[in-house]
């Protein structure tokens, strides 16, 4: 063979093992990273550092096994640190038994009694700010042939498109709950995004009084706060409540982790939306909450003749919650505005 056509092949061949061990380092970096990432949010103190700087020496020892390319037994290294870090992270489950923060120390549970809803661990904290607070937990019974009205509620702060979603059930008497899924701290933790893809917090479901839970949002947090009408009938109103307080009793017998993206307040409420009208489409707004309203506007879920920005803008409750006296009902407060006055 020539020298000029053995040196293309030479190059060829150079290039091909670069590439090939590229992708091995990639292999290699890539469930590292996810492993340092998940040993942050589960281990603590000590115990959490050795473990990084483990994942780290197995890391650079698997990268270096041979430097002039990946081999057989680097690959099967390699299988061998993932599969051990999978059963690792299989094996943490969600639990009921935690030291939790106040404000999720209970889920809603509830039962049926003919068409009486009874349900236990309703929220009514009186919140005189975001860290001081009466703790109050009630059990309450709602007539369901007496659901009257659903709003969707939500609530933004600092980046208009993250949003949280609640949805809140009026009942002709006056009587208003609102069910909220949301993360359940421990009473050392404050929430993370990132931690939420890292199991870190369990999920619980929350049913609370506007007065408590709304309040916390428009008057304690300052958060901007909307409150739009759903155009829903009567049967539709109590099959998504009975969908609530389904769920509620699942994950008091069936714990769950909350996750950033697959199992958070807005995904709950498209999850249950779906078991009431199951040709609701999947929408990047759904995961981008911030833009939920928008959403539900073009699908006519929301109920209003108005232009989309001017409901909106009708929508925005926080403002009505502040400047309210503090004795006042809230749920009327809120409600005291044209976009809601007329129902």
């Amino acid at each position: 063979m020539s020298e000029g056509t053995r040196r293309p092949r030479e190059r060829t061949t150079g290039r091909q093992t670069r590439l090939t061990r590229a992708v091995f380092v990639a292999a290699v970096l890539v469930p590292s990273v996810l492993v340092v990432l998940a040993l942050w949010f589960q281990l603590d103190d000590l115990g959490r550092w050795l473990a990084i700087l483990a994942t780290a020496l197995i890391s650079v020892w698997l990268v270096r096994l041979d430097t002039s390319g990946p081999t057989h037994a680097g690959w099967a290294f390699l299988v061998v640190f993932i599969a051990c870090a999978s059963l690792w992270w299989g094996s943490i489950h969600p639990s009921q038994h935690r030291e939790w923060a106040p404000d999720v120390a209970h889920g809603v549970t509830a039962r049926i009694e003919g068409s009486t809803a009874i349900l236990h661990n309703v929220r009514n904290f009186d919140w005189r700010s975001e860290d001081d607070f009466t703790e109050r937990w009630e059990t309450r019974e709602y007539d369901l042939e007496a659901l009257s009205s659903v709003d969707l509620v939500n609530s933004t702060w600092g980046n208009p498109a993250i949003a949280h979603t609640l949805v809140s059930f009026g009942f002709e008497n006056g009587d208003h709950v609102t069910f909220s899924a949301e993360i359940r701290r421990e009473r050392h933790e404050k929430f993370s995004e990132l931690g939420g893809f890292f199991k870190k917090f369990e999920l619980v479901m929350i049913a609370a009084d506007e007065s408590d839970i709304v309040r916390l949002r428009t008057n304690a947090r300052r958060e901007d706060v909307s409150l739009y009408p759903l155009a829903l009938t009567p049967a539709q109103g109590r099959t998504l409540f009975l969908t609530y307080l389904h769920k509620g009793n699942e994950l008091a017998a069936r714990p769950q982790f909350y996750n950033t993206i697959t199992a958070n307040c807005t995904t709950i409420v498209f999850q249950l939306a779906r078991l009431v009208e199951p040709r609701i489409p999947m929408d990047w707004r759904i995961l981008v909450s911030g833009y939920l309203p928008d959403y539900l506007y073009e699908l006519g879920v929301i109920r209003t003749e108005l232009p989309l920005e001017d409901a909106k803008r009708q929508a925005r409750i926080s403002r009505l919650a502040q400047e309210a006296d503090p004795d006042a009902e809230y749920s009327s407060v809120i409600r005291s505005g044209s976009a809601h006055s007329g129902r």
